[in-house]
């Protein structure tokens, strides 16, 4: 049990962490690039997958956070999401980055 909450924790700290880092480039003041900047989906049902993935995040991290993470099952849940969650970060944060450079 000790290891999936220290996994937990961990991973949930490296996603806060990166999306930190993401902002960067955001709020370093050069926005000329970022306001005609438009991401729009072909079709908006795709957009369904990625709420409820981040929906989920937070579910979980409520739910582990107020059960303080004694519960195995939940933290490797958390973690799951959390590391599919930092693929999809990263793969939207480079596709961004494409489009401003």
């Amino acid at each position: 049990m000790k290891t999936s909450q220290i996994a937990a924790k961990i991973v949930t700290r490296l996603f806060f962490f990166l999306l930190l880092i993401a902002l960067v480039p955001f709020l370093q003041g050069d926005t000329s690039k970022l306001q005609h900047l438009y991401l729009a989906p072909k079709q908006a049902w795709t957009l369904v997958f990625p709420i409820l993935l981040i929906l989920g995040f937070i579910a979980l991290l409520v739910i582990c956070s107020i059960k303080k993470f004694s519960k195995t099952d939940l933290n490797w849940l958390l973690v799951l999401n959390t590391v599919i969650l930092i693929i999809y970060a990263i793969t939207l944060y480079i596709h961004i980055y494409r489009l401003i450079k």
